[in-house]
């Protein structure tokens, strides 16, 4: 339930540079420990360049790579470890491509608590390595997110464990609210027409659709954004539902290069298709090629490094402006939800190899003549 009582002044005057300013707006149980890293209140930038390079009037970037462990699904593993804590819960599990296993595995070794990870085989090194680092015990499944998932499910009903997994528990969602409740207030208590979100499990679409939804019930924003759902057409659920007309999800042999938006089976897009719906929001699905070339693109009109999933966002922008969806007076928000280091290996493939000069200043010259004055 809202706290109705919760002033906004109050929140600015907290001074806590995290989700936690929002602490009263969060279903946290009184007695909760919250992680001692900085999760939330990522920077929101203004890309005029960018802007005019889509094509809207005004575009804004919410920079989510920059939590502890790279991504915003830090947001929902801050929020369900306290709750876990708060539980005496000793195991916190999770299924994942890679990020909501960093953000558990990282936010975890801050509080001490243990972890047992379910991860594809198949997920990107980079991903792997940082929850080894972190000390999470870790499992590689031979199968795919689906897999992981079904597993980690088995096995936190045979052995009592806490799982985080997305859908399955209700604080994932709650917690990537605050991204939504962060948006408003950085534009001064006031939505943008559109928010663009990367879609795959469904979640994050759904966190953001609830923390808007808060906001209105509250009054201190005055309309609901347009929600802008963006699948990779390798693993495109929830836009196949939405372009049928369907309430629910089918499975889809899920394969792109978006690794943390590859889902066979959307958890939560039933969820996710009702807040496109509710807000007079739109799906549209890019193909890996429209993502690898988002990567630099972003890259260099912003100065944000996005992971290919994050980067679908700006991919499903510019299809969604071209096709007449968003128009050209629009106020947008992209969610950037990864960041790029997470899967240097793709960023690889999107970007020229530099070339190797031998040590003279001859040769320094032929190479950058376009930048001598």
């Amino acid at each position: 339930a809202i706290v109705r009582s919760v002033d906004r002044d109050a929140i600015r005057a907290s001074g806590e540079a995290s989700q936690w300013r929002y602490r009263a707006l969060l279903p946290l149980p009184e007695n909760a420990r919250t992680p001692p890293l900085q999760v939330g209140w990522t920077p929101l930038y203004a890309a005029p360049r960018l802007a005019r390079a889509v094509g809207v009037r005004s575009l804004w970037i919410k920079d989510d790579g920059r939590n502890p462990t790279g991504s915003l699904k830090d947001r929902a593993s801050a929020l369900v470890l306290a709750v876990a804590a708060a539980r005496d819960e000793a195991v916190i599990t999770t299924a994942s491509t890679g990020n909501a296993a960093a953000a558990l595995a990282g936010l975890a070794a801050s509080t001490g608590q243990r972890t047992v990870i379910f991860v594809p085989e198949a997920a990107p090194p980079a991903k792997i390595a940082q929850l080894l680092a972190y000390g999470a015990r870790v499992l590689l499944i031979r199968g795919n997110y689906d897999a992981a998932y079904d597993l980690c499910l088995e096995a936190t009903r045979a052995f009592g464990w806490y799982c985080r997994n997305t859908a399955y528990n209700p604080y994932t969602a709650e917690g990537k609210k605050t991204v939504a409740f962060e948006v408003a207030e950085q534009l001064g208590w006031r939505a943008p027409e559109w928010v663009v979100v990367p879609v795959g499990d469904g979640n994050i679409i759904t966190g953001v659709y609830r923390g808007f939804q808060d906001l209105m019930a509250l009054g201190w924003i005055e309309r609901m954004p347009r929600l802008l759902a963006v699948q990779a057409e390798g693993s495109g659920a929830v836009y196949q539902a939405w372009m049928d007309g369907r309430e629910e999800v089918e499975p889809v042999a899920a394969h792109t290069v978006a690794d943390s938006i590859a889902a066979d089976l959307p958890r939560d897009g039933r969820r996710a298709l009702r807040a496109i719906r509710e807000t007079r929001g739109a799906c549209v699905a890019v193909s890996d090629g429209e993502i690898l070339a988002a990567i630099p693109a972003l890259a260099r009109g912003s100065g944000v490094f996005a992971e290919p999933a994050a980067a679908a966002g700006y991919a499903g922008l510019r299809r969604a402006v071209a096709a007449g969806i968003v128009g050209p007076e629009a106020e947008v928000v992209l969610l950037v939800t990864g960041n790029g280091l997470k899967d240097v290996g793709s960023v690889r493939r999107s970007i020229p190899r530099p070339p190797v000069i031998e040590p003279d200043l001859t040769a320094v010259a032929n190479e950058v003549r376009d930048r001598i004055t």
